[in-house]
C-alpha cells in the first residue's frame, strides 16, 4: 500500500530492477483505484460495529440489573419473555455473563425475531428489541454486502482479493534500497509536502500489512466464492464423527438472516437429529428434558457465565448449548464449544470443541475473534488503531495522486508500463498463484491485463486518459 514518486524512476532508467519497479507501481496504482473505496468502507463500518458492540451490545446483553434475592428458574424467565410478545415462541436463551446483567431470550413471531431482556431476579421484562435490527446490523450488512446482496458480496470479495495484490506490490515498492536499512520503519517527519505524505503512507502501510492480511483472510473465508466454495468446504467439521442420525439442515440454519452466529467450522455441517437411542450419556435417566434441566446441565458440563441455549425446532430438532467468542460469549476462542442434546432422551448427540477443529478452522476461530475485537481491551485498542490506520493509508494514497496529478485535465496519470520488462515469467507465475488462491482476483487481473494490452495501449485517446 505504498506509492512512489514518478520522478524517482525515469523512462531513461532501463535496468531490469527499475522496470520491474515501475511495473509493480503501475499494478499498485490500478489495484488501488478499485480497492480504496472498499477499504475505507470496511474500516469505517468495522470500527463502528466494534464500538457499538463495546458500548451498547448487540441484543441488549449489557442491560444492568440489581442482584437482589434468588435467581428465578430459567423457565419462569422464559414464560415472562413469551408473554411480552403475543403469539411468540421462545427459541433461544442467552445466559447473562455476570450477576448484574439481564437474561436475554429470543422470541420469534411470524417472520420477526424479538430479543427480550428479563431481570433474572424478578422476572420483570426490561426491554424488547428487534433481533439484529439496530445500527450494528446495518453496518454489518454494509460491511458484508454493501446492501446489494450477492452482487455486493462478490464486489467486496474482489476488493479484498485485490488488496492482497496491493499489499504485495506496496511492500515491494517500500522494501529498503540504497542503504536505507531500518530507517524505512520510521516515517521521515522532517519531510514536507508530498514527500511527507509518501513517507507516512509507506511506513504505516508496511506496519499494518501483516495484520491487514490476517483480517482479509478471515473476512474472505466468509465470502461466497473463496470462503463458501473453497476453504470452508474443505475445513467443515465432518458430521460422520458423530454416532447419531443427521437432519436435513445444516448449522447455518441457526443464523439469523445474514448474520453469522454459528462457528465458521460448523456452518456447513449437518445438524444431528433427535429420536434415536444414539449418543453419549447426558441428562440423568428419568430427568425431564426441559429448559430448566438442560440449562442446569450446561452448567454441570462447564458452561459458566454467558452461553447460548437454542431450543429444539421441529420433531427431530435438538437442544443446542454453545459458547462462541465470535458471538461475544467469551474472550477466549479456544474455549468455543457446541453441544447437541436429543430432545427426547437427553443424551449428548455431539460435543464439538476447539480441539476438534481442523488447523485452518482453529485459525479462523481465533482470527474471527481478533477481527471482531472480541478478545479483550487490548484487542479493542489494536483494532481501533488498525482501522484508523487503514483509513489514513487509503486517503493518503489519494492525496499523493492529487498532488502529482498533471496540470492538464482529462488524464488519470497512471504510472507508465515499462517496455520489454524483464522477469515477466516470474510476474506471470505470481499472477497464476494469485488466480488459483483467489479466483475473483485472478479473473479481475486477467480482465484488467486484457483491457490494458488489447484496448488502452492500442487506442491513442484512451492511452492518453489512462497514462
Amino acid at each position: 500500500m505504498v506509492s512512489i514518486d514518478p520522478t524517482q524512476v525515469t523512462e531513461t532508467s532501463d535496468t531490469g530492477a527499475s522496470k520491474l519497479y515501475r511495473a509493480a507501481w503501475r499494478w499498485h496504482f490500478y489495484a488501488g483505484l478499485y480497492v480504496i473505496p472498499f477499504l475505507v468502507m470496511l474500516a469505517v463500518t468495522g470500527l463502528t460495529m466494534l464500538w457499538i458492540s463495546v458500548l451498547a451490545g448487540r441484543d441488549g446483553e449489557w442491560i444492568a440489573v440489581e442482584p437482589v434475592g434468588e435467581v428465578q428458574a430459567v423457565s419462569t424467565l422464559s414464560d415472562a419473555a413469551a408473554v411480552a410478545v403475543p403469539d411468540g415462541t421462545v427459541v433461544q436463551y442467552i445466559a447473562p455473563r455476570a450477576d448484574d446483567l439481564a437474561a436475554i431470550f429470543r422470541v420469534d413471531v411470524a417472520d420477526d425475531a424479538i430479543m427480550v431482556a428479563v431481570n433474572p431476579y424478578t422476572a420483570e421484562v426490561l426491554a424488547e428489541l428487534p433481533r439484529r435490527a439496530g445500527w450494528y446490523d446495518t453496518m454489518n450488512d454494509v460491511h458484508g454486502t454493501f446492501l446489494i446482496g450477492v452482487t455486493g458480496d462478490r464486489m467486496i470479495e474482489i476488493a479484498a482479493s485485490l488488496t492482497m495484490v496491493l499489499i504485495a506490490t506496496g511492500l515491494y515498492l517500500w522494501w529498503p534500497r540504497s542503504g536505507q536499512g531500518w530507517r524505512v520503519f520510521v516515517p521521515n517527519l522532517a519531510a514536507r509536502g508530498r514527500s511527507l505524505w509518501k513517507s507516512l503512507h509507506a511506513t504505516i502501510g508496511a506496519w499494518i500489512s501483516v495484520l491487514l492480511v490476517l483480517f482479509l483472510v478471515s473476512g474472505l473465508s466468509w465470502a461466497g466464492i473463496w470462503g463458501d466454495k473453497f476453504v470452508q468446504a474443505w475445513n467443515t467439521f465432518p458430521a460422520e464423527k458423530w454416532d447419531a442420525p443427521l437432519s436435513d439442515v445444516t448449522h447455518a440454519s441457526m443464523n439469523t438472516g445474514a448474520s453469522e452466529e454459528v462457528p465458521w467450522a460448523l456452518e456447513q455441517t449437518p445438524m444431528p437429529a433427535s429420536g434415536s437411542d444414539k449418543g453419549a450419556t447426558g441428562l440423568a435417566e428419568g430427568t425431564p428434558v426441559d429448559l430448566d434441566n438442560v440449562a442446569a446441565f450446561a452448567g454441570e458440563i462447564g458452561f459458566d457465565g454467558r452461553f447460548q441455549l437454542n431450543l429444539p425446532s421441529g420433531e427431530d430438532g435438538v437442544w443446542t448449548i454453545s459458547r462462541d467468542s465470535m458471538s461475544n460469549d467469551s474472550a477466549d476462542p479456544t474455549s468455543d464449544r457446541t453441544v447437541h442434546i436429543d430432545q427426547y432422551t437427553g443424551r449428548i448427540l455431539a460435543d464439538v470443541q476447539f480441539a476438534d477443529y481442523s488447523v485452518y478452522a482453529k485459525g479462523m476461530a481465533v482470527g474471527i475473534a481478533l477481527h471482531e475485537g472480541d478478545m479483550g481491551v487490548w484487542n479493542i485498542i489494536v483494532n481501533t488503531v488498525f482501522c484508523l490506520s487503514v483509513i489514513f493509508v487509503s486517503i493518503s494514497g489519494v492525496v499523493m495522486w492529487w498532488m502529482r496529478r498533471p496540470a492538464k485535465a482529462g488524464r488519470l496519470a497512471a504510472p507508465p508500463m515499462p517496455a520489454d520488462m524483464p522477469l515477466w515469467q516470474g510476474a506471470v507465475l505470481v499472477g497464476l498463484g494469485v488466480s488459483l488462491a483467489f479466483p475473483l482476483a485472478g479473473l479481475t487481473l486477467l480482465a484488467v491485463l486484457a483491457v490494458d494490452t488489447l484496448i488502452l495501449s492500442r487506442i491513442p485517446a484512451l492511452r492518453r486518459v489512462f497514462s
